[in-house]
């Protein structure tokens, strides 16, 4: 990737959040339309793109918001009210701009037709506006002087003292002059007093500040914009001056010389001086090529986060591709496998000398694993913040009145499992409107609400996240699946099921009970895609529905896919890793366990009835039983099901390696970890296990288990 390859990646990454920024506020203008600092949000992020476009060479991206950019300036100064249309074309802008981004990674153009559409429709909000021409320029660069309206005019003096990073972090200061030029009359003079001998100038520091006179029918408020990105290094003075005898409304209006000499700010001998030195420093500074647009751009590239960190005390964060991160998690993975490696040396020799330092390395090493699996962590808002669009759109397509309301976005998961969770909530959601909420008219007659309301919650639980899709519709119709699964032969006619099993019915590949086809569902397949993705992120789905009142179902995963804290047992001659976060208790399964049950595979722990799967069962181990074996409580989707193995050993950190595309069929293993002594150590599938228990008798305790917890709910 060359230069230019990697300054416009940077811009992409930036204007996706911009974007994501831009969806995420106008939303909440639509929910509260006096929102000014809301307002204010969206001004500035559309500013930002469109002067970023313009720097980085892409002027449609910049004409096409400087349309956007022009009518929110009025809804800022209240000359044009917050509409329905302002909001549903602020969203296709998004769209649109999205796609010009991206359009040539993803082959997908976007519709020049919808954009002419777009600016069309933002210029008839906006008819009186004269930014709103067919060909606007983002970032004029000599423009003539603007006719301004006699008695309106003002005239300010700006002082713009820069900072010496401002290079670095990508504010080129002639655009912000232009910018200031395009506003009305303007003259600017440059300060050299910090400017040091050619010798020692370096091109990526600014030592230059600014004396500008502007007059103008903009207002104040367009100026300090100008300046909105560069206040927080930089010292920015406006000053009204329009009432200096020396400014005559009648007469044309004087240089910035002429002013700054009236006031005293400068003699006449020096500011002839000062000019000249402008002119030669100039010449010097091009001939030499010490300060190009390019150099600047290369610098907004190299250094851009480290000065903003040193800059904006109030931004400390830094930005690293995820590719970065995962190569991190790779190698804290083989740190942590060697670690228990030297460990268990350690403890095998029994030299006390090193067992200190070693026990020393455990601790640093647990410290680093904390911190390292925290830097992938996020907050899982910024994957709900992008949902209430899709409900939006998708209610108001099926003409349904539906409000999402999201708790627990503070939750934080990994990113990777953020990233992998987009697909199946997103047809959860389309699931919950399309088949769950009523529309108005039924949901009136039923006594509820004309509009309805989808709840999207994240909370900890243990090592897990539990994410919650609840919405007060008329809920799923048992009756209609059981007897669509049979319509299909998915299960036998003459079958008994629990509510339990009949709603993990739709979970199967091809089930609908949709009487059609629709943009939104009825082919079978959105249930099947969640339930698929749910598994191999090593997390459980729990269904709860009533008819007429709604349907909660809970998505219970992982923290991290890299490294879990496990249990690890042994079978036979094989050591097995139990995830930690799913066990309740450990058991020794004497004889008198079973004396208060009549069944082989169930033993009473403080009055429940629990059902044991036995793990020699599962993978067909044929070797003896120990005299003594030992059951591992575990909490699978809310069933409680004891393990029986044949020793437990203790905690271990399990460092989570793929078993390949050979096993990918393999429903009872997750993954593997490597010991510290080399060997092997499989980590169980909790979900898997109990859907291939071999003992029927034990499958019979489960399913009635589950049928009576489902009774009792």
């Amino acid at each position: 990737m060359d230069g230019n390859d990697k300054h416009l990646e940077t811009f992409r990454q930036e204007a996706d959040e911009l974007l994501g920024e831009i969806e995420t506020v106008i939303l909440l203008i639509e929910e509260n339309p006096e929102d000014d600092d809301a307002i204010n949000r969206l001004f500035r992020s559309v500013h930002t793109l469109k002067g970023s476009g313009g720097m980085f060479g892409l002027t449609d991206i910049a004409n096409f918001s400087h349309g956007l950019e022009s009518v929110l300036d009025k809804v800022r100064s209240k000359k044009l009210a917050i509409s329905r249309e302002l909001i549903d074309l602020t969203l296709a802008y998004r769209d649109q701009v999205g796609l010009m981004l991206h359009a040539g990674e993803s082959g997908v153009a976007p519709d020049a037709a919808r954009v002419e559409e777009i600016v069309t429709r933002l210029r008839a909000l906006s008819p009186s506006s004269e930014t709103m021409s067919d060909a606007p320029s983002p970032i004029p660069s000599a423009p003539a002087a603007l006719s301004l309206p006699h008695g309106s005019v003002v005239t300010y003096r700006v002082r713009f003292n820069s900072h010496p990073s401002l290079f670095v972090t990508g504010t080129e200061p002639a655009l912000l002059l232009d910018e200031l030029r395009s506003l009305g009359e303007c003259a600017v003079v440059a300060h050299f007093d910090d400017v040091p001998a050619l010798e020692d100038t370096d091109p990526e520091t600014c030592h230059l500040n600014w004396d500008i006179v502007l007059t103008t029918a903009s207002g104040l408020d367009a100026i300090r914009d100008v300046f909105v990105f560069v206040e927080d290094i930089c010292k920015i003075d406006i000053e009204d001056i329009s009432s200096d005898a020396i400014l005559d409304p009648d007469a044309p209006q004087p240089r910035l010389g002429d002013i700054l000499v009236h006031r005293g700010d400068v003699a006449p001998a020096d500011l002839h001086d000062q000019l000249n030195r402008q002119s030669r420093l100039g010449e010097l500074l091009v001939e030499s090529g010490r300060i190009s647009s390019t150099k600047v751009i290369s610098a907004l590239s190299e250094q851009q986060t480290v000065a903003r960190q040193q800059l904006a005390t109030k931004n400390d964060s830094v930005r690293v591709p995820s590719d970065k991160l995962d190569a991190l998690i790779n190698l804290l993975g083989e740190l942590v496998t060697n670690q228990a490696r030297l460990s268990q040396i350690a403890r095998n020799t029994g030299d006390m000398v090193l067992a200190v330092p070693v026990e020393e390395a455990d601790r640093l090493t647990d410290e680093l694993r904390d911190i390292v699996l925290n830097i992938r962590m996020m907050p899982i808002g910024t994957t709900f913040s992008r949902f209430k669009r899709l409900v939006r759109d998708l209610s108001g397509e099926l003409d349904k009145q539906i409000e999402l309301v999201t708790e627990g976005a503070e939750t934080e998961l990994d990113k990777t499992v953020i990233d992998r969770l987009a697909d199946p909530l997103v047809h959860l959601i389309r699931n919950s409107i399309d088949h769950g909420v009523e529309h108005p008219d039924e949901r009136i007659a039923a006594g509820k609400p004309a509009k309805g309301t989808i709840k999207l919650t994240a909370v900890h639980k243990g090592a897990s996240v539990v994410i919650s899709i609840i919405d007060d519709g008329k809920g799923l119709d048992k009756v209609a699946i059981l007897k669509k699964a049979k319509e299909k032969g998915l299960v036998p006619p003459d079958v008994n099921l629990s509510d339990k099993e009949i709603l993990a019915l739709i979970f199967l590949p091809g089930f609908s009970t949709a009487t059609k086809v629709t943009d939104v569902s009825g082919r079978g397949v959105g249930m099947d895609v969640v339930k698929r993705e749910i598994d191999s992120l090593r997390g459980s789905i729990d269904i709860q529905s009533e008819t007429g009142t709604g349907t909660r179902i809970d998505l219970a995963l992982p923290l991290t896919l890299a490294i879990i804290e496990g249990l690890l047992v042994h079978v036979g001659e094989d050591r097995y890793v139990i995830p930690l976060s799913a066990i309740e208790e450990c058991l020794e399964l004497t004889a008198d366990r079973f004396a208060t049950t009549s069944a082989r595979n169930m033993i009473q722990v403080r009055g429940t009835p629990v059902p044991l799967v036995r793990l020699r069962d599962i993978f067909g181990l044929t070797d003896p039983r120990p005299p003594l074996e030992q059951a591992v409580v575990v909490d699978v989707g809310q069933l409680r099901v004891g393990l029986v193995v044949d020793q437990v050993i203790g905690n271990h950190q399990t460092v989570i390696k793929s078993l390949g595309k050979l096993y990918r069929k393999a429903d009872c293993i997750s993954g593997a970890t490597i010991m510290g002594d080399g060997n092997v150590a499989l980590i169980l599938d909790l979900a898997g296990i109990i859907r291939n228990a071999k003992s029927d008798e034990a499958s019979a305790i489960i399913r009635n288990t589950e049928a009576r917890r489902s009774a009792l709910v």
